[in-house]
């Protein structure tokens, strides 16, 4: 260890060349450095919005970054003819510096390429669903639906997303190429109920409202077999029967458009309830408690 401090001085004196490349390539740095200082120093006292503050702060450090290492490179690497090992390097250390508009870019292009969704689209990415307003570079937008709004609608709040999230999280489509969604409307009528004819009931309702829907996803799942490995056997509106503790659940699964779900279920409901309603041996459930008394049965 007594020897560490001479064998560096050694290497100084044997390597001027090298000790050379270093001390410019602190310097530039440290000029770098300080011109941004200086700058977010300017910047900081001509606008006074924190917002706008910090945008600056974030742009300078990426401009600082990419002329910072594309000088030392060049310092580096002057005397390399080789353009493609530079271009290299810089391009890698672009990549780090600039991680997130990079990846946000490489998903923009993803999206122009692969088209998963296009504007108009109603999608969902990770915990986040809306429909598509608008897709720029580094992210798209969405007028979210759902959260604390009940069957899918808006929100009013716009959601700007980064593109990379389209690589990091799944990606759902409510819209493309089929334009339907099962959905399943539950109905609970109590253990002492004709549910058989409940049943009847609610199968002549759903093909009552939803004939239409059934013609137009035949036409639409024959489209989409052409891009993708789709097989529905059954399209039309069926009625299956469970048991709950408080009734017989007689659970409607239907096709409906994701941007008429909350309609076309209010039109069945009321519906039911119409019909039901004149018939004395059907009668909706709910949770219900019995309390006996001592002596009676």
């Amino acid at each position: 260890m007594p020897d560490f401090p001479n064998r560096v001085q050694e290497f100084i004196q044997n390597s001027p060349g090298i000790t050379y490349q270093v001390i410019i390539s602190i310097i530039a740095i440290f000029i770098i450095w300080l011109i941004r200082l200086i700058a977010i120093r300017i910047i900081n006292k001509k606008l006074p919005e924190a917002k706008a503050q910090y945008k600056w702060r974030k742009n300078l450090t990426y401009i600082a970054v990419f002329i910072g290492f594309l000088i030392v490179g060049r310092i580096w690497f002057e005397g390399l003819q080789s353009l493609a090992t530079f271009l290299g390097l810089l391009s890698a250390g672009l990549a780090i510096a600039l991680r997130g508009p990079v990846t946000d870019f490489a998903g923009w292009i993803f999206l122009i390429w692969r088209k998963p969704f296009d504007v108009g689209d109603r999608i969902q990415v990770g915990d986040v669903k809306g429909d598509v307003i608008d897709v720029r570079v580094f992210k798209f937008t969405l007028l979210e639906i759902g959260n604390w709004v009940h069957a899918d609608q808006s929100t009013g709040r716009v959601i700007h997303v980064p593109n990379h999230l389209v690589f990091d999280d799944s990606l759902a489509n409510y819209t493309s190429d089929f334009e339907f969604i099962w959905n399943e409307l539950p109905v609970l009528v109590t253990f002492e109920s004709d549910w058989k004819k409940a049943k009847q009931i609610l199968h002549e309702i759903a093909d009552d409202h939803l004939k239409d829907y059934v013609k137009e996803a035949q036409n639409q799942v024959s489209y989409a077999k052409k891009s993708y490995l789709i097989h529905y056997r059954y399209l039309t509106p069926t009625v299956y029967t469970d048991v709950r503790d408080s009734g017989i659940c007689l659970t409607i699964r239907h096709l409906s458009n994701p941007r008429r779900r909350r309609r076309l279920g209010q039109d069945i409901w009321e519906d039911i309830l119409d019909k039901f309603d004149n018939h004395d041996d059907i009668e909706l459930a709910y949770p219900t408690m019995r309390i006996y008394k001592e002596g009676e049965q």
